[in-house]
């Protein structure tokens, strides 16, 4: 049996503990949704008040020069590139993560026209699939969305597939896909591949160079805690720089922006990817966020996520598993981002009673509980104590009142 002190021991030993301190985490909450949204970095509050304040409130449009505004984007990209082992001035920050997809998904269609099946799985995000059905159905040409289980991707990959787009690790059970045993195989058959990192950035091991991926997308407001609504980023291939060219272009994509030619002509680089005119407060709270990582050791945060959901996992159907509580996912950590999921019966009621008493995960219908585990700002007595307060829910039927049982907005 595990007991709290066991995990009072493994805290004490933990090399990553000090990170804790770089974030704001209100006392008596054990916070557990970092894969949704993280907390708010030390220092991003004051970065935000400083591009208010002194940048756009005393310096106005000079910002934009004096400020680096407009080289933000980029600047920002270059240390989440660092993250996903991408080369530098291949990632680009800005939009959501449903606009890069749209703009990655248009670049590889071009580049793949004899071609009409885009390839997904039903692991994916809604969202991406919302993205490939919407832009299939307004091209009006044979394009296609094709959905398959996340264990037949590999099979599906025929010569009719232009695009393989997936998300590396499942937002509802964890489960991770090979990225460079899928990458590879796509490209042996002609197809390009889009990566979508949202719950990989900051939780795993991520090398978008070794893998040879062609495009990627990604949010930072997870576990980057870049903030509500941070604008996501992309990453293309310097290989494929010259040649990939979104649909959705604009004039932060221009070669030459302030000319204002009334053609568009597309810059080199990542930066061509850009569209609008990017949301600078935003900007500044998420390039405060990333500077939190500099000296994180990727290697080192994937070992600790992994014991942190190997020991909730024991933890639970240790204590759970008699209420009807089943893991959803596989057991194998190297095989699984950094959330646990578990089928629940009462799922939604019992999260929110957990919610209730300051033990915050979130729910994924039809019936999944889910608990994100960042080892930046998680310990492991966090994960006895969140396991012990469930078992206590689930044995008393605590989740069992009105208050419980009505579904909120978000869930």
């Amino acid at each position: 049996m595990i007991s709290q002190k066991d995990c009072q021991r493994m805290d004490e030993e933990d090399p990553m503990r000090g990170f804790r301190e770089r974030f704001v985490l209100p006392k008596g909450t054990i916070y557990l949704d970092g894969n949704s949204l993280g907390p708010l970095p030390i220092g991003a509050a004051e970065r935000v008040q400083a591009a208010l304040h002194q940048q756009w409130g005393e310096d106005l449009i000079t910002s934009w020069n004096k400020h680096g505004w407009f080289h933000q984007p980029l600047v920002t990209g270059n240390k989440i590139a660092r993250l996903i082992g991408a080369a530098p001035d291949s990632v680009v920050v800005g939009d959501s993560i449903s606009i890069g997809v749209f703009k990655l998904l248009t670049s590889a269609l071009a580049l793949r026209r004899d071609r009409l099946v885009i390839l997904s799985d039903s692991g994916n995000f809604p969202s991406d699939l919302y993205v490939a059905q919407g832009l299939s159905s307004f091209l009006a040409d044979g394009h296609t969305l094709k959905v398959v289980a996340p264990e037949a991707v590999e099979h599906a990959i025929t010569e009719e597939v232009a695009v393989v787009m997936l998300t590396e690790v499942d937002y509802r059970t964890g489960r991770r896909h090979d990225m460079k045993a899928i990458t590879a195989l796509a490209h042996e058959r002609g197809a390009l591949v889009i990566w979508d990192l949202a719950h990989s950035v900051g939780a795993v091991p991520v090398d978008l160079m070794a893998a040879d991926a062609d495009f990627a997308v990604g949010c930072t407001y997870k576990y980057l805690n870049g903030g509500p609504g941070a604008p996501a980023f992309l990453f293309v291939h310097p290989r494929l720089h010259k040649d990939a060219m979104p649909a959705l272009v604009g004039w932060w994509g221009h070669a030459e922006p302030f000319v204002f030619s009334s053609e568009f002509r597309g810059a080199d680089g990542i930066a061509r990817q850009q569209c609008g005119t990017q949301p600078i407060l935003s900007l500044a709270a998420l390039d405060a966020a990333m500077d939190v990582w500099a000296d994180v050791d990727m290697a080192q945060l994937h070992q600790k996520a992994q014991k942190l959901c190997s020991l909730f996992i024991t933890l639970v159907e240790t204590h759970c598993s008699k209420f009807g509580l089943e893991l959803a996912g596989p057991r194998d950590m190297a095989a699984r981002g950094s959330h646990v999921s578990f089928r629940c019966p009462e799922g939604y009621a019992v999260m929110q009673a957990l919610i209730a008493r300051k033990t915050i995960g979130d729910f994924r219908a039809p019936d999944i509980i889910r608990f994100g585990f960042a080892p930046l700002y998680n310990s492991f007595v966090d994960v006895h104590d969140a396991a012990m307060l469930l078992a206590d829910i689930l044995k008393n039927k605590a989740w069992n009142r009105v208050e419980y049982l009505q579904k909120k907005a978000v869930t």
